[in-house]
């Protein structure tokens, strides 16, 4: 096991500085000028290239780039030219609201749709597959924005049952916050629920046909211990790692669903760096969902080599 997460920490270096390399690329590339952003579009072109030249903007782009990853590595990020604030406290506070966001909806639906997906798979073919089947992927295929504007105007507006925003007021305690993530939450929950529940159906369906089943049933084992001994161990091998996988796109990809709940977490604070050309702030957080999305495999790949010890003794 220690050698499996050694090499999988290895492997990681290399990608997190191609990441890094492509994200200042890109961010670099946007459309725009630094020093007309925050000077103004009739800001004097001399003063706009004198800003520029005093931020580092008309360096060449490696050079750029090496100064950039050897500050951040060394935690400065430095100051937003735009809003006037350091990056890396205004970063990381937007980061964790959007995991408290996105764990809250993974923490509710991960259980339902394994349950969902395992009961399918036991039931393969039958009324209650195709029922499960189908609601789940009607689920997945309805978009965030549609699913949260209607559910802010039912639940919200109309019967006043959850809050419209996302966040609660100061100094409510931390268990509140939970109560004002709800209707947020669900629309996350509709999209992961569908591709959850799949994998686990498609794992329970590929164990059931397995040899070592038939022969658990044949030797007269209880259907309970059967499934829960042998079946559910090895099907949850590919559905972890789908839950691995999806961690990183909640993340970054909570935009919509923070724009219509005022939720100030990471997604929302990248639309916005980018449409301010806001460059420091723009790369700081693509850089740490990409980090975040590498964690989270690396954690999915640990416990698939818990579940399945030939992973982690090299088969």
């Amino acid at each position: 096991m220690l050698r499996l997460i050694g090499r999988r920490l290895l492997f990681m270096v290399p990608t997190l500085i191609l990441a890094s390399m492509l994200i200042f690329a890109l961010a670099e590339v946007l459309p725009g000028n630094v020093g007309r952003s925050i000077l103004g579009i009739y800001a004097p072109q001399q003063a706009v290239d004198n800003l520029n030249h005093q931020l580092g903007a008309d360096r060449p782009l490696v050079v750029r780039w090496g100064t950039w990853a050897g500050h951040f590595v060394e935690g400065n990020w430095g100051i937003s030219p735009v809003q006037k604030v350091p990056v890396r406290p205004t970063v990381l506070k937007a980061l964790g609201y959007s995991v408290v966001l996105a764990g809250f909806a993974l923490v509710v639906i991960v259980p339902i749709a394994i349950l969902l997906g395992v009961f399918a798979g036991l039931r393969r073919d039958s009324v209650l597959d195709r029922g499960i089947t189908i609601s789940t992927l009607s689920m997945t295929v309805i978009p965030e924005f549609v699913s949260g504007v209607v559910l802010l105007w039912v639940f919200a507006v109309w019967l006043k049952w959850l809050p419209v925003t996302a966040l609660p007021p100061d100094g409510s305690p931390f268990y509140e916050r939970f109560y004002y993530l709800i209707l947020p939450a669900i629309p996350l929950m509709f999209l992961e629920l569908g591709y959850i529940a799949r994998m686990a159906r498609v794992g329970t369906v590929q164990v059931l046909a397995m040899p070592y089943i038939r022969t658990a049933v044949l030797k007269g084992l209880p259907r309970r211990r059967v499934i829960f001994g042998h079946v559910l161990r090895n099907a949850m091998v590919p559905t972890v790692t789908v839950i691995g996988s999806q961690v990183g796109w909640l993340i970054g990809g909570l935009v919509v669903v923070e724009t219509l709940f005022a939720y100030p977490g990471i997604g929302q604070l990248m639309v916005r760096s980018a449409q301010q050309h806001d460059i420091p702030m723009l790369e700081a957080s693509v850089l740490m969902v990409a980090v975040l999305y590498m964690v989270a495999n690396l954690i999915a790949d640990i416990v698939v080599a818990l579940l399945n010890p030939r992973i982690r003794m090299g088969g």
